[in-house]
């Protein structure tokens, strides 16, 4: 039990556990009488040689949240994306794309699949910020370009990003699905082998 107050964390320390184990002992010698009248120096002694000699405090671990804690707060993040592009105004064309993402994305982040810290990070980057900064940059840009004659679809650079968001979650994708499929032959020799 972790406490901010330092009398409380001494008294729970390993040395003053130790310091009063070996305390004890020393109190015990003197019920022997072997101590005679230096028995407060021997229980003293005792106690200081053990608290000296015991093994330093460690800290505790840190805890950081595990790859189904992560996931867990990333479908949540998931979510309040998904509110937030219902809402968005878009063109036919990234609608579909951002759909697709959306589609893909959302099977990924189900339960048991993406567990590797390089995928979730990934994902993450994705649902945090990728695609809320494509799509808040096209409408803001979108805006501004009904003043700009001229200048490039906003759509080409939304349809671009989106594609080569599509094109990374794709890839974990694939890697999810060769690890399947490596495991799937794996069990099969396995199973296949035990009849020998």
């Amino acid at each position: 039990m972790a406490t901010s107050n330092p009398l409380l964390r001494y008294a729970e320390s390993r040395k003053n556990l130790v310091g009063s184990a070996c305390g004890l002992a020393g109190v015990g010698i003197t019920l022997t009488g072997a101590a005679g009248a230096l028995w407060p120096l021997v229980v003293a002694g005792l106690y200081g040689a053990g608290a000296l000699l015991a093994p330093p405090e460690r800290p505790d671990t840190p805890h950081f949240p595990s790859a189904d804690e992560q996931l867990g707060a990333l479908r949540v993040d998931f979510a309040k994306l998904r509110a937030y592009l219902a809402e968005v105004e878009l063109p036919p064309a990234p609608r579909e794309r951002l759909t697709a993402l959306g589609t893909l994305v959302e099977a990924l982040l189900e339960p048991g699949w993406v567990s590797d810290p390089e995928h979730l990070h990934v994902l993450a980057r994705a649902v945090r910020l990728d695609i809320p900064e494509a799509v808040d940059t096209f409408v803001r840009t979108r805006w501004w370009s009904r003043f700009t004659a001229g200048a490039e679809a906003p759509e080409s650079h939304l349809e671009r990003q989106l594609a080569a968001l599509h094109e990374e979650a794709t890839s974990i994708a694939a890697a999810l699905q060769e690890a399947e499929a490596i495991r799937q032959h794996i069990h099969t020799e396995y199973v296949e082998g035990r009849g020998d």
